[in-house]
């Protein structure tokens, strides 16, 4: 589950009552990854008193302020025990220098193959790909140079994630993403907006906004031509808007076929295949 940040907490919780769901109900044990955040109590209490509100009744707050206590069975446990993780918002690249690489990366990456619902709002939902946006910004055009990747928690291969996606207009932002590595998939996702992968099945959007997917691998660009900070000339950039309430489903007599022209997408995020940069 990639959450665009702000998901609803207080009201009708789409968002989060779907998680739940996800997780085979609100009496299965539930972990809330904070290591993103320098407000870790603060941002633990917050989604404490919303699972609280939906029924949960074993939730454990997993918090880590330095790499050296990955390792701890206080903090593997619960993740381990765990039928859905939830990573909050706060900076991806904190949240990577705590987990990435240790024991806790790898129980959440276990519990992931094992069934559990792994999900990431905001700076949690940018960590969950192979590659994620670690700095920069493009706020009126697409740039060279704007931005850089550093390596994610690589739950999903082929893709690199952006939040608060219309609110923050950041679509230039994607797109100089793109226009240096085409051999990835945008996905741009709006505040209280999920997308929900299950691989080798199908794909849901539900929340109150919309996702974003920005084809690139056919693009004819002059990136390499430029120098930093110019604007790169980008042709046949393929873009899909999926509002809430889409779904696609795999296989056979599905009850929501996929359009053609979104195949070569739908199964690169549902069917993950690693692909070297060309």
């Amino acid at each position: 589950m990639i959450v665009g940040g702000s998901e609803d907490r207080k009201h009708d919780m789409r968002v989060l009552t779907r998680f739940v769901e996800l997780c085979g109900g609100a009496d299965q044990p539930v972990a809330v990854v904070t290591a993103a955040s320098q407000i870790a109590g603060e941002v633990f209490e917050m989604y404490r008193a919303a699972f609280a509100e939906l029924g949960v009744t074993h939730l454990s707050h997993v918090h880590l302020d330095s790499a050296k206590e990955a390792g701890s069975e206080k903090l593997l446990a619960p993740i381990r025990a765990a039928r859905g993780i939830f990573m909050t918002g706060g900076d991806q690249k904190r949240l990577l220098d705590m987990i990435g690489g240790t024991p806790v990366h790898a129980a959440i990456a276990s519990a992931y193959a094992n069934g559990a619902c792994i999900a990431g709002t905001s700076a949690g939902a940018s960590a969950m790909s192979r590659f994620m946006l670690a700095e920069g910004k493009a706020e009126l055009e697409p740039e060279k140079g704007a931005i850089r990747l550093s390596p994610g928690l690589g739950l999903v291969e082929r893709v690199v994630f952006d939040q608060h996606f219309a609110q923050r207009k950041r679509l230039p932002r994607l797109l100089s993403i793109l226009a240096e590595r085409p051999d990835l998939y945008g996905i741009g996702l709006d505040e209280d907006t999920a997308l929900l992968i299950s691989p080798g099945r199908g794909i849901d959007v539900i929340g109150d906004g919309a996702v974003t997917l920005v084809d690139g691998l056919n693009m004819i660009s002059n990136i390499d031509a430029l120098d930093d900070g110019e604007v790169p000339r980008l042709i046949d950039v393929r873009l899909h808007l999926l509002p809430s309430g889409t779904r696609f489903d795999a296989g056979a007599g599905a009850n929501n076929p996929i359009p053609a022209p979104f195949q070569d997408f739908f199964d690169a995020i549902t069917q993950p295949e690693q692909r070297e940069p060309s």
